[in-house]
């Protein structure tokens, strides 16, 4: 009875060991596909503006809608989305279907345009 109780705890204990192995190396393949859409930020990037084309001009609400390229310094991937303008003057410097470059920061909890210009 002795000899079954210890070939039984190996088993136990050799399947609880390659579960939890393939549970890590599962774990693991997941995690590294969070940074491959979106680069990490460097040093290099912190100033880079990100290409976008102007969708809408909200001059009301201050907003600017644009579809954007990623914005490695917020980790953002591009999208479509209305950011606030830092200052409203931005506002007459562009319409609907212009190609810009922009530069988006997060002040006080809100995506907001820092800087804009036309693209080449």
């Amino acid at each position: 009875m002795t000899r079954f109780s210890t070939l039984f705890s190996t088993l136990i204990v050799s399947a609880g060991l390659a579960l939890a192995g393939a549970n890590a190396s599962a774990q693991t393949h997941d995690h590294s596909h969070q940074h491959d859409a979106m680069p990490a930020a460097s040093q290099d990037d912190s100033n880079a503006l990100a290409d976008g084309e102007v969708k809408k001009v909200d001059k009301e609400a201050g907003k600017l809608t644009v579809q954007h390229g990623p914005l490695v310094n917020l980790n953002m991937a591009g999208m479509t989305m209305a950011f606030k303008v830092q200052d409203p003057a931005m506002l007459d410097q562009v319409k609907a279907g212009d190609k810009i470059r922009l530069r988006v920061e997060r002040i006080n909890g809100t995506f907001t345009v820092t800087k804009l210009q036309a693209a080449n």
